[in-house]
């Protein structure tokens, strides 16, 4: 924590005069070492290489574009490997220099003062008079993350990919609670069950493109925008000739900083495939950011539990799904998972969302929910509705009391609000309370006689500061407590 404290002031306080005051800008003729720009059809950027090596992963170029940092390896996983540079000087490009060896996936911060890098963990290093001074580890702790970056909005960025995660990875930001560094993931929609690992994120966080690993052993390069409330729009894929179909790879993104050109390493299934390109992507950006978005599931419906003759009601909420063009598009329709419309005693009413009937028979219905926005474009959830016998004897009655479920409480972590959900299987008095770490009583939610079903609370943190807190749910015969983080 040390560390990124002390980059954090060291990149705030770092003085411009390291800098000349007056510099005679590149020509425009001389930008991206000289070479002719692409359009929308993406080009090899050529870098000059080491016998037997690729340029891949992601480049850097500084602001006044003057400096450009790229990175090259022999293989995956590399044996050898270095970042380099080519420097604009005496009114011609020279280089290039040979200026970290081991490290690759340059990124500068935002006055090019700091350079970031990886050797399975993150370095960094600064400008001096002679260069770049010896890298050094970002984080005391031996937190493991992917292409660090920061943002214009004093934020840091990496993905919880590496190689040999245990883990999917996911694009997070990177934070600091109770003393401890941890990656924040960006969550749904951005992030999904497949791996986000290179991204790039604009410095004012208006966009951010990313690698996701899709099923078929090949990866693809998404776009997602920043909403108002602070969310991320559904991703958008990028389509052909960026991503190339097949077992192709796109990824290691880079923006040029007036947001025209799009760098990015994409290679196949031999090493000597793999090149660095650049492709025209303003009218890209503008396009996709105006094409209909399609609806996706924000918060999967948990399973239920009723029992026989006992009335069954469940309302999903209205946040179930999310459609970037506003859910007041949406529509919703209910069936059995494999299409099959539902048993005549359950009804669904699309406009409260709400299902109702009592069952007459036990068993389990597997169900789905489909929304559809005003262009067509659906998404679908499935759960299951589980439907016990009547309880009859105390061994069942002791079954029945096993499947109290507590739920992990939505967002977390969380501000101001979050949401808490459980089910108990009998009718019983419960209580459910917020902890500290110390262990005080911060909040009861609820300590009341409840029927059986499913329940949700809100917990409203507005009123305490940020930190780790448990809530325990009670009951005559269950327990359980579980951590939420409030980060402010």
């Amino acid at each position: 924590m040390k560390k990124i404290l002390k980059l954090v002031v060291l990149i705030a306080t770092i003085s411009i005069s390291t800098f000349p005051i007056i510099a005679q800008a590149i020509p425009n003729d001389s930008l991206y070492l000289g070479q002719t720009p692409p359009g929308n059809t993406p080009k090899v950027f050529n870098l000059p290489l080491t016998s037997g090596h690729r340029a891949c992963e992601r480049i850097a170029i500084t602001s006044d574009g003057k400096e450009i940092y790229y990175g090259e390896l022999d293989s995956y996983p590399p044996s050898s490997y270095r970042v380099r540079c080519f420097k604009y000087i005496d009114n011609k490009w020279q280089g290039p220099f040979n200026v970290f060896e081991r490290y690759i996936t340059p990124s500068l911060s935002i006055n090019d003062s700091i350079i970031y890098l990886l050797n399975n963990y993150i370095y960094y290093s600064t400008r001096t008079d002679s260069g770049w001074s010896v890298p050094v580890k970002l984080l005391s702790s031996n937190q493991r993350m992917h292409y660090f970056q920061r943002t214009n909005l004093n934020n840091s960025y990496a993905s919880s990919y590496y190689e040999g995660s245990p883990t999917d990875g996911n694009i997070s930001k990177v934070i600091v609670v109770n003393k401890d560094t941890i990656l924040q993931s960006l969550g749904i929609p951005l992030n999904s069950s497949a791996e986000e690992n290179d991204f790039y994120i604009a410095r004012d966080e208006s966009f951010i493109f990313f690698s996701k690993n899709v099923t078929g052993g090949a990866g693809d390069i998404y776009l997602s925008f920043k909403k108002d409330n602070g969310n991320w729009t559904n991703p958008k894929k990028l389509g052909e000739p960026i991503n190339r179909p097949g077992a192709n790879w796109e990824y290691g993104m880079f923006v040029s900083k007036d947001k025209k050109y799009l760098f990015y390493t994409s290679g196949g299934m031999s090493m000597s495939s793999y090149y660095t390109y650049w492709v025209k992507i303003d009218n890209i950006i503008d396009s996709l950011k105006r094409t209909n978005y399609a609806p996706y599931l924000k918060t999967q419906i948990p399973n239920q539990v009723d029992s026989v003759s006992y009335k069954y009601n469940y309302t999903f909420s209205d946040t179930t799904f999310i459609d970037d063009d506003g859910n007041n598009t949406l529509t919703y329709s209910a069936t059995l998972s494999n299409g099959n419309p539902l048993p005549s005693w359950l009804s669904f009413n699309s406009v409260t969302r709400t299902f109702n009937g009592t069952p007459t028979s036990a068993g389990t219905l597997f169900l789905k929910i489909t929304a559809a926005d005003t262009a067509h474009a659906q998404v679908f959830c499935t759960f299951n509705l589980k439907i016990n016998n009547l309880v009859t004897s105390v061994d069942n009655n002791e079954k029945s009391l096993n499947e109290f479920r507590l739920f992990q409480n939505y967002p977390n972590p969380f501000n101001p609000t979050t949401k808490i959900n459980w089910y108990s299987p009998v009718n019983d008095w419960q209580s459910l309370k917020i902890y500290d770490i110390l262990g005080n009583e911060i909040a009861t939610l609820v300590d009341e006689f409840k029927p059986a079903g499913n329940y949700q609370v809100e917990f409203n943190s507005e009123n305490i500061s940020s930190g780790i807190y448990f809530y325990v749910l009670n009951a005559s015969v269950y327990s359980k407590q579980m951590k939420m983080i409030v980060l402010k």
